[in-house]
């Protein structure tokens, strides 16, 4: 499908390398349908409790020119994570969107290998997201455990998608990021996408000095790439000045070669529109090269997820 919407004065095509759609008519997804949890993380996530569907994404997405789109594992049923990766496949064959899925497993689980056959089946997946926020305090952990990247069967899991040649979605806060950067280390065959920037949800000095810190430490490790995207989470009222030195200070550790952008709706939608988002990368981006903005919005997420 062709963006047919492109701005005359910044034609750059877009990938969004993060999105999530949900149909909560058809399919179970706990966190939006059983009681709420994270409020902590995300504030009152009430709106986000109602269905996204393509035709919603695409009259979002196409204005800010977006060309091809990843979709990241949206919580879905834990039962059944295939169904969600067929689910996509469905849409994508009939829409053009998704181009790049990227599904959940859990790598430390006795089934993987069955799991990953099951979503290597349909065309357009790529990779596997497996939260791992943790946090001392228990509402603001995604996960139930702080010791998932130094446990040997999730080690061995996580092998597993070395030897398939998928990519792993990291998604964590920055205390974690030493236990990354050895895993990435471990694994340097292994393409790694940092997710939201490493999720920098506190914004007082020594935390934001600490984030800093542990994202040029990550960003050692050759193999992970970061993702300028969920920068509004827990952030209502931001505005582009207010995330100029998180999207600043994450180029400037990993470098724009290593660096993609995403929307991160619909639940950055709690904070702005789809178009605020796209807008904010524009004017953010707007002192850098022509082919270093060409990369940023387009040529690195197609090489990275292989699209």
């Amino acid at each position: 499908m062709e963006a047919h919407a492109m701005h005359a004065e910044d034609p750059l095509p877009v990938v969004d390398t993060h999105h999530h759609l949900c149909d909560l008519q058809a399919h179970y997804y706990p966190w939006l349908m059983d009681e709420p949890m994270w409020k902590r993380v995300l504030g009152d996530y009430t709106p986000l409790r109602r269905s996204y569907l393509i035709d919603e994404y695409i009259a979002d997405a196409l204005p800010q020119h977006v060309v091809k789109s990843v979709h990241l594992q949206m919580g879905w049923d834990f039962a059944d994570p295939v169904g969600e990766t067929r689910w996509l496949q469905g849409i994508a064959d009939t829409h053009g969107f998704p181009h790049g899925i990227v599904g959940f497993a859990r790598l430390e689980s006795p089934d993987l290998d069955k799991v990953l056959d099951g979503h290597a089946s349909f065309r357009n997946f790529r990779g596997i997201r497996q939260i791992l926020n943790w946090d001392p305090d228990p509402v603001r952990s995604f996960v139930d455990r702080p010791d998932y990247m130094t446990d040997p069967a999730w080690l061995a899991g996580f092998d597993r998608l070395r030897a398939r040649a998928l990519s792993f979605d990291l998604q964590l806060y920055h205390p974690q990021m030493a236990d990354a950067a050895a895993l990435a280390r471990r694994f340097p065959d292994v393409q790694i996408i940092l997710d939201h920037a490493g999720m920098p949800i506190d914004r007082d000095p020594a935390s934001l000095a600490a984030w800093r810190t542990a994202m040029r430490g990550l960003a050692q490790a050759p193999n992970v790439a970061v993702k300028l995207s969920g920068l509004g989470v827990a952030n209502p009222g931001w505005t582009v000045e207010s995330i100029r030195p998180l999207f600043e200070q994450t180029i400037e550790a990993f470098g724009i070669e290593r660096c993609v952008l995403g929307s991160n709706f619909p639940v950055d939608r709690l904070t702005g529109s789809y178009a605020d988002v796209f807008e904010a990368f524009r004017t953010l981006s707007a002192g850098l090269s022509a082919g270093e903005r060409r990369a940023l919005f387009h040529e690195n997420a197609v090489r990275i997820y292989r699209l």
